[in-house]
């Protein structure tokens, strides 16, 4: 998925929310106490952010931030916990992959389509093949030049739709200048959009009284980690920062489904810290590390942070670490339960491609 940074312009019934993964999973509730339960599919559902100048409003209130007193409790938020659930989401692909084989002789596949070179977006395709070898997803690749054209691209796309043992069809944002991102994206066949980019899927989300084929993979695995913790969406309030078509408002109309009530902070917000404070859910997408202070965040709240910044760091033998949006030092003071970084929602957004991959294969073969 592309890495996508806070713009002007970028930023479920609950039942249907839910109803994310069509696999037996265990619940990680408050206790830690795993519960195994199982959910029925009756209808389908799924990156980092980029940054605007637009976002020099934010950086003003976080130094203002910086110099405000604390005054919470020193009380330590339960750490939600990525890295354990997607690899229980794995797990259950890998199983489901394997009865759908036996059953049908179907092996559900993903083809990727790479352009240039970019050493993040090649790091990222060779994670998810990783992935798909390791649940039994067969990974089919196409790799283009920097300058190769639209009608190059389409091309490949259209074979990849074609093609019986494709389910589903990704292509690696972000693309060269020169190429029209929608064209492209709509060029995918909706029923093998499993990065749910599609304008079709999209717009089915946002719509009440109807369901995408897909969602977008980091929305959907923010929702899933809520749901594997038992942590309730339904009439809570909940405050999505970022507004990017990648991760802010899907987040937030999967929220909506839920019924939550859902505010949206963005670069024109003002008095961003006092709409977060009354947030019960905050999903924070802005791509400005330590955006998110302790003092932003009302008492108990739940918080999933999507950032993921680098920062100076002269200890780190890379001269830099990786930071949230949110300070989580500060908020794990305050919050109820939160999302570390690394290792929180970065691990879910494959875990959540690979969900998508085989409910893809499941619903073309009528399993």
């Amino acid at each position: 998925m592309a890495s996508t940074l806070l713009s002007p312009d970028c930023s479920t019934s609950a039942t249907t929310a839910r109803h994310l993964i069509p696999l037996t999973r265990k619940l990680l509730c408050p206790t830690t106490r795993l519960v195994s339960f199982e959910r029925s599919l009756s209808s389908p559902w799924t990156p980092s952010l980029c940054l605007s100048p637009s976002v020099s409003k934010y950086r003003t209130a976080v130094s203002a931030a910086d110099s405000s007193s604390m005054t919470t409790t020193a009380t330590t938020a339960n750490i939600i916990d990525g890295k354990l659930i997607s690899k229980q989401i794995k797990d259950e692909v890998s199983a489901e992959v394997v009865r759908l084989k036996e059953a049908t002789g179907v092996v559900p596949g993903l083809a990727v389509i790479l352009v240039g070179s970019r050493k993040d977006s090649q790091t990222y395709v060779r994670n998810k093949k990783k992935a798909c070898e390791a649940v039994g997803i067969k990974s089919y690749e196409a790799n283009l030049p920097e300058d190769c054209t639209e009608a190059d691209v389409l091309r490949h796309i259209e074979e990849f739709n074609k093609d019986p043992e494709v389910h589903g069809i990704l292509v690696q944002l972000p693309l060269p200048r020169h190429m029209n991102e929608e064209r492209i994206l709509t060029g995918v066949s909706i029923e093998k959009d499993v990065d749910g980019f599609h304008p079709l899927n999209i717009g089915r989300l946002a719509m009440q009284g109807r369901d995408p084929l897909f969602v977008p993979c980091t929305p959907k695995g923010c929702i899933e980690l809520l749901h594997r913790y038992n942590i309730d969406i339904k009439e809570k309030r909940a405050v999505v920062i970022g507004r990017s078509n990648i991760v802010g408002m899907p987040a937030a109309l999967l929220l909506q489904k839920a019924n939550a009530t859902v505010s949206m902070v963005h670069s024109y917000t003002k008095f961003p810290e006092e709409i977060t404070r009354q947030a019960d859910i905050v999903i924070s997408a802005a791509g400005v590390a330590n955006l998110v202070r302790g003092d932003w965040l009302k008492p108990g709240a739940v918080v999933i942070d999507v950032g993921i910044n680098p920062v100076d760091d002269a200890d780190s033998p890379r001269g830099y670490r990786l930071v949230g949006d949110v300070n989580f030092e500060e908020a794990s003071k305050v919050a109820s339960y939160i999302t570390p970084v690394p290792g929180g929602v970065g691990p879910m957004t494959i875990a959540m491609l690979l969900s998508n991959t085989l409910l893809s294969a499941k619903r073309i073969h009528n399993f």
